[in-house]
């Protein structure tokens, strides 16, 4: 049964398998990177490694939110890299007896699927795929 780390983006709950959440942390200063994608939104240093901050909303493709005392920095293993993703909040960590996959409309290589808790539907990433075109260097700058 997988252990997930639950957060929110805007009203919907996401989630992702615990092995792969290092640490959740309280966000902090970033530093912005120059001609970096509009999801990028900078680099922090985390007890001496420089590691890159994602919006995951802007990444999804949901609009910017100003940050608030509930947002989270999610530290996630990517590789031999660590990547720190911005969420609004972060929920719990639950056991899901089931995931189900997900429909051939919502698919996407890096939604695993979906998890179903009484009346919560948590839709399940995996960071490593989300993020290993980051890492691997294949992702342009926006705009040029």
């Amino acid at each position: 049964m997988p252990e997930l780390v639950v957060f929110k983006l805007e009203k919907e709950e996401y989630g992702t398998e615990i092995q792969q959440v290092k640490e959740i942390r309280q966000m902090t200063e970033v530093t912005p990177v120059p001609r970096s994608p509009d999801f990028v939104m900078g680099v922090i240093n985390l007890r001496g490694k420089v590691i890159p901050i994602i919006d995951l909303r802007v990444m999804l493709g949901l609009p910017p939110k100003e940050q608030d005392k509930a947002t989270r920095v999610i530290v996630v293993d990517v590789g031999e890299s660590a990547i720190g993703t911005v969420v609004d909040s972060v929920a719990e960590v639950l056991t899901l007896e089931e995931i189900e996959p997900p429909h051939p409309v919502m698919e996407q290589p890096w939604v695993t699927g979906v998890g179903k808790l009484d009346e919560r539907l948590i839709v399940v990433l995996d960071f490593e795929v989300l993020f290993k075109e980051l890492v691997m260097g294949e992702i342009t700058p926006s705009g040029g």
